[in-house]
């Protein structure tokens, strides 16, 4: 039997350890280039195309209706940080998903979040037209606010850290490169209301992977005669952004609600000859209004 010497044995070690390493570090690599895609794509390209109902239904999202759950703070091993881990409006990342959900023409969006100030100025413009000396303008009334038929509610109910974590590491002669991995993840929970009846018609759950990795490469090497040492270090970690797993998150759950709505009847195609446009369970009484007011879940 033929031995090989120790030294190409090592040798023949250390490449198959490098070639390891590559493996993972492309595997990241590729999932960070997707999911940086997808985000320049606002992650929407399936929520974008969505098939548009025969009616728009009207949704609302109230500043507390869809909030942080879960109290995570920031990890740090030296010192305590009170950040939070993840950003404290996520009910503005639900009212973006619901205006991008076909191409802006799924859902109407009413706004809720700044309802105080919307009131405020309609209360400005009533005084102004009061007090104007022009009787036509005294005589013009503003057109009743929109309503919702629908509560679009929630939270963000989980984030884990740490759920795996690893890495890959090897050096020969004081020349070494390492790789490390780790995958959080954050879950949401989404319920549609119905404001004629406060029944829950539909709940679901929305989930997303946080990616994080980092590479390194260093030599340690005595030169002149082991008299004088030199080390080098590179490396460099990438860490997915929490809030845009958090967007990713909601727009997954906003694209369920939408396909389940259609399996359930709730609205039904532009296209779609059969049935009614509009479950009863979202139906509300249509408001006393000029004919620019539309009932049902349309407000």
């Amino acid at each position: 039997m033929v031995q090989l010497p120790k030294s190409l044995f090592l040798l023949a070690l250390l490449l198959s350890s490098c070639s390891t390493l590559d493996q993972i570090e492309d595997t990241y690599e590729q999932r960070f280039s997707k999911d940086i895609a997808q985000i320049q794509d606002l992650q929407s390209a399936e929520l974008k195309n969505v098939p548009i109902p025969k009616v728009s239904p009207v949704v609302a999202v109230y500043p507390t209706s869809f909030s942080d759950q879960t109290g995570q703070r920031k990890s740090n091993s030296e010192f305590a940080l009170f950040s939070t881990a993840i950003t404290q409006q996520p009910n503005a990342l639900l009212i973006r998903a619901l205006k991008h959900a076909g191409d802006g023409k799924f859902f109407r969006v009413v706004e809720r979040v700044g309802l105080d100030n919307l009131t405020k100025e309609r209360q400005l413009i009533r005084s102004a037209r009061e007090q104007s000396t022009d009787e036509e303008v005294k005589k013009q009334a503003l057109r009743p606010l929109l309503f919702a038929g629908i509560l679009i509610e929630g939270a963000v109910i989980s984030y884990e850290t740490n759920l795996e974590s690893g890495g890959a590491g090897a050096r020969y002669l004081g020349i070494g490169k390492s790789v490390m991995y780790r995958e959080d993840n954050i879950t949401i929970s989404m319920r549609m209301v119905s404001v004629a009846t406060g029944e829950v018609l539909l709940e679901v759950l929305s989930q997303k992977t946080i990616f994080s990795y980092g590479k390194s490469e260093d030599v340690f090497r005595f030169v002149e005669a082991e008299s004088e040492l030199v080390e080098i270090e590179l490396g460099n970690a990438r860490n997915e952004s929490s809030t845009i797993a958090l967007m990713k998150a909601i727009e997954g759950g906003v694209l369920e609600i939408i396909n389940t709505g259609y399996d359930r009847g709730f609205w039904v195609l532009q296209n779609d000859n059969q049935g009614v446009e509009l479950n009863d369970e979202i139906k509300i009484d249509k408001p006393d209004c000029d004919d620019n007011c539309v009932d049902d879940i349309r407000g």
